[in-house]
């Protein structure tokens, strides 16, 4: 075992750490700063409703039931209908109205997606702006 002298004869060794005490301080100033200066932000989303009223509506709207069976057979209010042109028919129909009906799209639990797809498709290339997916709580299991 080597004892140095306490006379000092050697130099002391060189210390080879970084001291990053100065780095940890001057980024927790620069973190404070960085809180300060960003602007508070409400989470809030502010919206002109119109004001309540306790008359009834005019009258109840028109819907149209669409459901999609597992085989692709689309039922339009109950009937099923035939082919995809009667069916863009009935759709253009809809559209043609100055009061446009609600057309509620139902589809079965095990029908393939690109039923229902189609269907959808084909009421938003002809205009129909009032379309709703109904019987959703089919999915929860």
């Amino acid at each position: 075992m080597n004892v140095g002298s306490s006379g000092g004869g050697e130099d002391p060794e060189t210390m080879l750490d970084v001291n990053t005490t100065p780095l940890i301080d001057v980024m927790l100033v620069l973190l404070v700063m960085l809180i300060i200066t960003i602007p508070i932000q409400l989470h809030s989303v502010n919206l002109d409703m119109p004001p309540p009223s306790n008359r009834p509506p005019p009258q109840d709207p028109v819907v149209h039931e669409v459901a999609i069976d597992f085989d692709g057979t689309v039922f339009w209010d109950g009937a099923a209908v035939p082919n995809h042109a009667a069916l863009e028919a009935k759709l253009s129909e809809v559209v043609a109205e100055p009061d446009q009906p609600e057309v509620h799209i139902k589809p079965n639990k095990l029908a393939e997606y690109g039923y229902v797809a189609n269907v959808m498709a084909s009421a938003q290339r002809l205009g129909v702006k009032k379309m709703a997916m109904v019987g959703n709580e089919q999915f929860l299991n």
